[in-house]
């Protein structure tokens, strides 16, 4: 089993959307461990590398890259017991449709100019 102390993953998000740095200050606010979990800003040099052409949340970890609905149900198991358990309700919703989901969100989410 892995531990959160060994690791450093990364979570990139949208810094134009509301919605996406609201999120980011409230998984920070409840991490169980500060250090397990390092918030980065969406840049180009990052979809390269990694081969994604829209800006939707990712999370590398182990250096396994995660989008959309992965990544977001994924950041659930860096915070508190009382989030933490949520993990395998949301984990057996099928990918497509929680996919679809999070694109509806994220076309109607608030943008900063």
């Amino acid at each position: 089993m892995w531990l959160l102390s060994e690791m450093k993953d990364t979570v990139y998000l949208d810094e134009l959307c509301s919605l996406c740095t609201g999120l980011g200050g409230f998984i920070n606010k409840r991490l169980r461990e500060k250090d397990c979990l390092a918030f980065e800003n969406i840049d180009e040099e990052v979809l390269k590398k990694h081969g994604i052409n829209a800006d939707t949340m990712i999370l590398i970890r182990n250096e396994k890259v995660f989008i959309r609905s992965a990544a977001a149900i994924r950041t659930l198991l860096y915070m508190r017991w009382n989030w933490r358990w949520m993990f395998p309700f949301a984990w057996v919703i099928p990918l497509p449709l929680r996919d679809l989901v999070y694109i509806i969100v994220s076309k109607l989410r608030p943008r900063r100019e």
